[in-house]
């Protein structure tokens, strides 16, 4: 199959009214989106990334009022939560509404819903007239996408379509709330601080332990964010190795960085989120053996950031 690259949200769509799969770009990462209301199409999101089945999908609306399509009702802290983060990199776990296929929520009686605020999204998502669920658009387990570029190594011939945009903005994916508990609770750690949440609600749970037998939220139980290189995590820059097939990412300068292949050192923890995945795959295209990543403290973006170090770490 041919990937048709478009610039124009409204022939993006015209692709997915059709059944067919869409690549395009929000303010977190890329997703791949199909028709909700088309169980067909988005079978197809799984077999096209390798997605395991029991991993249930976000589905993306660009209104307040389309989330009525897919989810049952918002309780009131979820409804806090819009009236302070949405449209933004948020996605709340809802009651999943009755008409809504089951292939989308992996058979759980729970939907995530999230509103993206980027500006072609929003115009691409109202020209679907449709809700899209979407999760990133990457091979299933490697580094999400944050450019068109690396959605077309990962999928370029296996979906229909890519709406092009430029680099991505958070570089990390939404922050995962699940407004089906009181107090509510983070399942995955993102672009939104857990602090930010607490300022707005109060009390908010950590998240849910690994190895649930339904997991609500992407991204917490499968292996994720890894590049083909090994990624082993360090607290310093001493205790990275030498060679020239190893590289290093991290907030503080190795004194050895002549003895390394490549070298990344972040500004901050912000910069340091926003490049990590396009950082795993210039590694992967370098052929880069092992990556020593440097973790951070664990307040604000930290926290997603770790997070994502530690699962593509994971083997």
């Amino acid at each position: 199959m041919a990937t048709s690259l478009t610039t124009s949200p409204a022939e993006a769509a015209a692709h997915l009214r059709r059944g067919e799969l869409v690549a395009f770009p929000t303010e977190t990462v890329y997703g791949l989106g199909a028709d909700a209301l088309q169980p067909d199409a988005v079978r197809r999101i799984f077999e096209a990334k390798g997605r395991p089945a029991d991993n249930p999908l976000i589905v993306h609306v660009c209104r307040r009022k389309q989330i009525k399509q897919v989810a049952a009702r918002v309780p009131p802290a979820g409804q806090q939560l819009l009236n302070e983060f949405v449209p933004g990199p948020l996605t709340l776990i809802l009651p999943k509404h009755d008409h809504l296929p089951s292939v989308v929520t992996a058979g759980l009686e729970t939907v995530g819903v999230r509103i993206p605020r980027l500006s072609r999204t929003q115009s691409f998502l109202e020209a679907c007239g449709t809700p899209v669920p979407a999760p990133s658009a990457n091979q299933s387990g490697r580094p999400s996408p944050t450019s068109w570029e690396a959605v077309e190594d990962d999928l370029g011939g296996r979906i229909d379509c890519i709406l092009r945009g430029g680099r991505t903005d958070a570089g990390v994916e939404s922050t995962v709330v699940d407004c089906t508990t009181d107090p509510v609770a983070v399942l995955r750690p993102g672009a939104i601080p857990v602090e930010s949440l607490r300022q707005v609600l109060g009390t908010v749970q950590g998240a849910s332990p690994e190895g649930e037998a339904a997991p609500r939220s992407p991204g917490t139980r499968h292996r994720h964010y890894a590049p083909s290189a090994r990624v082993r995590l360090v607290d310093t820059p001493s205790e990275v190795a030498p060679g020239e097939d190893h590289a290093y990412v991290g907030l503080d300068a190795p004194a050895q960085a002549c003895a390394l292949g490549r070298v990344h050192v972040e500004e901050d923890v912000q910069a340091y989120a926003h490049d990590l995945f396009h950082i795993f795959r210039t590694c992967d295209e370098k052929e880069i053996e092992v990556i020593y990543a440097q973790t951070v403290s664990a307040e604000g973006m930290g926290r997603a950031l770790n997070d994502r170090l530690r699962r593509a770490a994971a083997r």
